[in-house]
């Protein structure tokens, strides 16, 4: 695997590092590239304006959600940290530095779907005396503090699928709303949910307050919140709540697909809830991308973030380049390691194949996947600043960041079966080179001041 130095990066050569779909390349370096003087080309040209400059990445990960830390759990103790060091660690493994933790269950786990208060029907627990993180123990915690050991810099936001069923309108996990009457003392378990995991040495860097709060499945948690109750939660609890008690958890909305840009605009136009509100997180499963560029636009001084999809080979790549591309400050894809029959998965999606598995004997397999986004994460610093760049019809897809030691990381994808051969220009400089079919590549290179 290639190791990440911006020392090896000599001056007018561009560092290559590709996979391919076939596994012929993992993470493997390329030839190095010359850069030279602009000069005529036949080729397709990708222009990079360094002057043109979009959003900071935060980070780049996935989900320690109960399925893929319930896995990890299974394997011999010296296996486990390697997995977890080749997921998180950027010297070592991909760098994934930025992942997703649940609030209680989703629909990936093994066990019974669980909360931090449940209760038996009929009981209430106003003062949240009964709140309690013990079940995280079993396998959450010790997966997060883990790859917390194998990256210090790692970061972890949190969603809830669903809020205790005794503060719903019907009294269940699945289905129901958050019984408005319930609103303070929501808050305040949320609270008490970042104040646990920081007495565990997990700092909630940032979370949101429902997981698709436009979905509703009786069948795994789930809870329907419209914009105004979201805003008025937002507004009126929650952000008065973290402020009181000076909390840097930071709020992130909506948290659910592309296709409902009326639900962030609602919180982000009242500028009493907006005041609490770093910024908006998007899922990929309805809409198009270029939802977040609208949501950015419209409200520059709040930030995009992906919180959530599951993308899958060289055209899962050109998503991820296009949802960086449309001002998202993150990526995150949802569970890492199912075993080989997809399991455990207790709720009604089917799942691919993740981009590690556990087989039957004990052991893991590595997908390719892993390597396609550990082209983005291993080369993408937290800090990096993109930088605009064309995307001709027949060049690859390619998205362009500016990394916070000053060198270039372009990270390019070709999902058709032939050879693109392309050039690109940046500033004064440019150079010529090609991409095999299904595949993808980083080529990074010093900027020229």
């Amino acid at each position: 695997m290639s190791e990440y130095s911006a020392a090896t990066i000599v001056k007018d050569l561009v560092a290559v590092v590709v996979s391919t779909e076939d596994n012929r390349l993992q993470l493997a370096n390329a030839p190095d590239v010359e850069l030279h003087a602009r000069a005529t080309t036949d080729l397709a040209v990708v222009e990079i304006d360094p002057g043109r400059t979009g959003q900071s990445l935060l980070g780049m990960g996935a989900s320690l959600e109960h399925s893929t830390c319930s896995n990890l759990a299974k394997l011999g103790a010296k296996e486990r940290e390697r997995i977890v060091e080749s997921l998180v660690n950027p010297k070592k493994g991909i760098g994934m530095n930025l992942m997703r933790v649940c609030i209680g269950t989703s629909d990936f786990t093994g066990e019974p779907y669980y909360t931090y208060n449940d209760l038996p029907a009929g009981e209430t627990d106003p003062e949240l005396k009964r709140f309690s993180i013990e079940k995280d123990r079993a396998y959450v915690l010790p997966t997060l503090q883990l790859a917390k050991r194998k990256n210090k810099d790692i970061l972890f936001f949190a969603s809830p699928w669903s809020p205790p069923a005794w503060m719903k309108t019907n009294g269940k996990l699945g289905m129901g709303r958050l019984r408005k009457d319930c609103f303070p003392v929501f808050a305040r378990y949320l609270l008490k949910f970042v104040d646990a995991y920081r007495a565990e040495g997990i700092d909630i860097h940032a979370i949101t307050v429902q997981n698709e709060p436009q979905h509703q499945d009786p069948f795994y948690p789930t809870t329907l919140m419209d914009a105004t109750d979201q805003r008025d939660f937002l507004r009126d609890h929650l952000g008065p709540l973290f402020e009181a008690n000076k909390i840097k958890t930071k709020i992130w909305c909506w948290d659910h697909n592309w296709n409902r840009p009326d639900f962030p605009r609602t919180i982000l136009s009242d500028p009493n809830a907006a005041r609490y509100v770093d910024g908006t997180g998007f899922h990929h499963y309805e809409g198009t991308v270029e939802t977040q560029s609208v949501i950015q636009r419209e409200f520059p001084d709040k930030h995009i973030y992906f919180t959530e999809g599951s993308v899958f080979g060289t055209d899962g790549a050109v998503r991820i380049i296009d949802i960086l591309r449309h001002a998202s400050r993150y990526y995150n894809g949802w569970v890492i390691l199912l075993d080989e029959h997809r399991k455990p998965n207790r709720g009604p999606h089917a799942a691919s194949a993740t981009c590690i598995e556990l087989l039957d004997n004990g052991t893991v397999r590595v997908n390719y996947d892993y390597y396609m986004q550990g082209q983005f994460m291993k080369h993408l610093a937290r800090g990096a600043v993109r930088l605009e760049s064309t995307s001709p019809d027949n060049g690859p897809a390619n998205v362009v960041f500016r990394n916070p030691d000053g060198h270039v990381a372009m990270v390019c994808a070709n999902p058709k079966a032939e050879t693109a051969r392309f050039a690109v220009r940046c500033g004064r400089r440019q150079f010529e080179t090609e991409l095999p079919g299904k595949s993808v590549a980083t080529f990074r290179w010093k900027l020229e001041h």
